[in-house]
């Protein structure tokens, strides 16, 4: 009886946002693949949407208090999963990123570790509450973080890496980081940075590239700097309406690269225009202003913790993407959440999504 009053606290309105984006997704990534060798994408990404609403709805009938119990685990198996891809994965275009297990099926351990970074994230800092983050205590939070990002980075894969980062972030705001701690890692992170773009031993050849050609994306034009210029001449081309569906020159001409996956943004602003790119962004917007109210609603700590963990990500790759699109952001990679063309992204959004509604339907316990 009380599984059925929990689903009558699912939040309706928040899975019909999602939804909607998600149709507007399919639609998008169908336009764009159109003329391509890539066209059935559309259909493949519905399926993934459909395996996607079944997990969300399974998870979330599973008490978060016993995914956090066990979190340290999962975490641990994380970890090996991205060893064994430097080990045994399979490397596409130089880099490896899955692991092939036969029946044309890849898995990317690297979109999974990042729930596992939110629950771990969410753990540490409940077992800190009640009392001033120390030094010690923010240097164990980013070992946490950091190792998986390290292995991340060695793949290659700079995008799906940076997507840790933000977990820690909100874990330490949330867990009552000092603002001169703030100031001092921010500091730290700068000099850091800094070094390693001026030594460039520390990024790969195309990852410096990336970065030479978000300063100056003409100096290459037909290189490292083609995707941005391509990118903004179909945003731009769009104009205030957009040019309509199955019309956007950039994107059937197959000038845009990847319309369907890192770029999907730039289709859809050539298609749908200005008042089309403001209608996505609203709906992220209330997507995520959804999230937030569940945040506050919590009836625990960790409760609190996870659906913030997940705003934290979700936001961080709608402004990196879509900076990305516009030439505000390098290229990284990284996707556009419920957009993008992807399996493992759509899985694990809706994943999280799940443990979002798990924490909500168990708002008024105790």
């Amino acid at each position: 009886m009380r599984r059925f009053s929990s689903f009558r606290d699912f939040d309706w309105m928040l899975l019909t946002l999602v939804l909607l984006m998600s149709l507007i997704s399919v639609l998008e990534i169908k336009s764009a693949t159109l003329h391509t060798k890539f066209h059935g994408f559309g259909q493949k990404q519905l399926g993934f949407l459909v395996v996607g609403l079944v997990l969300m709805f399974l998870v979330s009938m599973i008490d978060y208090h016993r995914l956090v119990d066990i979190a340290p685990w999962a975490y641990g198996i994380g970890v090996l999963g991205l060893v064994a891809v430097l080990a045994v994965g399979q490397k596409v275009l130089g880099a490896r990123r899955w692991i092939n297990l036969g029946g044309g099926v890849h898995f990317q351990p690297s979109e999974w570790v990042k729930l596992l970074l939110i629950l771990m994230v969410a753990r540490y800092f409940w077992g800190l509450i009640g009392r001033e983050l120390s030094w010690a205590d923010i240097g164990k939070a980013f070992a946490l973080v950091c190792v998986p990002m390290a292995l991340v980075l060695k793949q290659p894969d700079l995008g799906t890496a940076l997507t840790y980062f933000p977990v820690l972030i909100a874990g330490l705001f949330l867990g009552g980081i000092r603002v001169k701690q703030v100031l001092i890692l921010v500091l730290g992170l700068c000099v850091l940075g800094l070094g390693a773009y001026l030594s460039g031993k520390r990024l790969k050849p195309y990852q410096q590239a990336r970065i030479n050609s978000f300063i100056d994306p003409g100096s290459d034009p037909k290189g490292a700097g083609y995707q941005i210029l391509q990118s903004k001449i179909a945003v731009g081309s769009g104009g205030l309406w957009g040019k309509g569906t199955n019309k956007g020159t950039q994107t059937q001409g197959d000038f845009l690269p990847i319309p369907y996956t890192d770029f999907i943004f730039a289709a859809f602003c050539e298609e749908h225009g200005f008042i089309g790119g403001l209608g996505v962004l609203l709906l992220y917007f209330l997507i995520l202003t959804r999230l937030i109210q569940n945040a506050q609603q919590a009836s625990d700590v960790p409760g609190t913790f996870i659906i913030m963990g997940v705003v934290a990500v979700i936001l961080f790759q709608v402004l990196v993407n879509i900076g990305m699109v516009v030439g505000l952001m390098p290229v990284t990679g990284i996707p556009l959440p419920l957009m993008s063309y992807g399996g493992s992204s759509i899985l694990f959004t809706f994943l999280a999504l799940g443990i979002v509604m798990n924490i909500r339907m168990r708002r008024f316990v105790n």
